[in-house]
């Protein structure tokens, strides 16, 4: 796939780590999906790592500050989406009853962004750019190919992120487990999950999909860099496999082969 050079406002355009060991997670994402990693200084003495495939951005990382770690914040992969305006995008979200995490500040030249909890409880950032777009290369193996919403109330779910970015939602039929795709212009921005009590108490998230060439030796590779397969190699009808993983520092993300072109 040719190079991104912009990303249209109301699709998930960057993704990035927070993470308690920095150094632990770029020796397990290289291994894993052959990244490499260039650091930034970003202030206090920190460093924003960003990760790129064949010289093209696809992801970064950063490291959790200790109060946070302290208050029980878990390594986690972060979604953003692209917005006009970081700061129109945040008072929209207070208007349909989700909650600012962080309000809109500036990331140097970089763009604008700001973190959003949508009424259920799951975050995500919303990111205007100015020189840095996101990700200059998706949907192709070793980079981010889907996102999808695990909530509680996928009605409460669907009226906030359709008023909050225009997605339509379209939900199948799957049995006892519907989906719902985010309709948006020519191919959907992500998908949407119903919770259960089979999720065990965890609360809502969005959760990265990293495309592969093969689910089950990228699964094995990734327990042989020391993550976990919680979720082992599983066939999706019609869509492909995947599998959920965690990395050695604690970060939940899937993977996934597609079956359909």
């Amino acid at each position: 796939m040719p190079e991104i050079t912009s990303h249209e406002p109301g699709r998930f355009s960057w993704w990035d780590l927070g993470t308690t060991d920095q150094a632990r997670a770029k020796e397990f994402y290289a291994g894993l999906f052959g990244w490499g990693a260039t650091d930034l200084p970003s202030g206090g003495g920190g460093v924003y790592t960003l990760f790129d495939l064949g010289g093209k951005d696809v992801a970064a990382c950063y490291g959790l500050m200790p109060e946070m770690v302290a208050a029980g914040v878990p390594s986690h992969w972060g979604a953003y989406v692209t917005v006009a305006s970081a700061d129109a995008a945040c008072a929209r979200a207070r208007e349909l009853g989700g909650s600012i995490v962080m309000e809109p500040f500036d990331v140097m030249d970089k763009g604008r962004m700001g973190v959003i909890r949508d009424p259920q409880g799951a975050t995500f950032s919303v990111w205007e750019p100015r020189t840095h777009i996101g990700a200059s290369l998706t949907n192709e193996p070793g980079t981010a190919g889907w996102c999808e919403l695990a909530t509680t109330d996928a009605e409460d779910a669907k009226r906030f992120y359709s008023g909050l970015f225009g997605w339509s939602p379209r939900t199948s039929d799957a049995g006892d487990m519907p989906y719902t795709e985010w309709d948006f212009g020519s191919y959907p921005a992500g998908g949407m999950l119903q919770m259960t009590e089979r999720w065990g108490g965890a609360p809502p998230h969005w959760l990265t999909y990293f495309l592969v060439d093969d689910c089950d030796a990228s699964a094995a590779k990734a327990a042989a860099l020391s993550g976990e397969v919680m979720m082992p190699p599983t066939d999706i009808e019609k869509v492909g496999r995947f599998a959920l993983l965690k990395d050695p520092t604690g970060a939940i993300f899937a993977i996934i082969k597609l079956s359909m072109p």
